[in-house]
């Protein structure tokens, strides 16, 4: 099989998996819509195909490559990883990144989109090993800045406001503030 292990093996099969679960998924939303032909899941779909073209892509570049380290190649080797401290700080770390996104999706119905993504924009920042207080929350609001101005002023889209009270309340004063700033244009 090349240069193929059983662990890019492992990696083909969950990344599949993934694929084939969010496709299953997309049966849920597949509706007709009046101005586009190929309805509501095409581009999801269109989504999963590519992801499927650089699955099998990884795959064949795997098996005549394998994971030896390379000129100009960027990333751990097999070997470097092998060698590396795995202590518990770091397998914490890891987890909560992966965490983070689940509970951001979970906190946006009581919390709504306009409290929960500075604070999960932080989460992240902090999580990715930036403690420096200012960088923190510069990086924090200037994403967010970019965020409520693309879903909010251009894309004028619907986001999630939240039930929980002062929560609630904050996204109120968020589209009010919204719709302000839209009649002055």
């Amino acid at each position: 099989m090349g240069k193929l292990t059983k662990a890019h093996f492992i990696e083909f099969g969950v990344w599949l998996a993934i694929l084939c679960v969010f496709y299953a998924y997309s049966f849920e939303f597949d509706q007709e819509i009046e101005i586009y032909k190929f309805g509501a899941s095409a581009w999801p779909r269109a989504i999963l195909l590519m992801l499927f073209v650089v699955m099998i892509g990884n795959l064949f570049y795997q098996k005549t490559h394998g994971s030896a380290a390379q000129q100009g190649r960027v990333g751990v080797t097999d070997d470097e990883l092998d060698s590396a401290d795995k202590n518990l700080k770091s397998v914490v770390n890891v987890a909560a990144i992966l965490l983070a996104p689940l509970v951001y999706a979970w906190s946006l119905k009581p919390i709504g989109f306009y409290s929960a993504t500075p604070l999960f924009i932080a989460t992240v920042i902090v999580l990715l090993g930036e403690r420096r207080l200012k960088q923190v929350l510069t990086t924090t609001a200037i994403v967010y800045g970019i965020l409520i101005g693309l879903f909010v002023m251009i894309l004028n889209a619907p986001l999630p406001q939240g039930t929980v009270s002062p929560f609630y309340d904050f996204s109120a004063l968020m589209l009010r503030l919204s719709n302000q700033l839209q009649h002055l244009f």
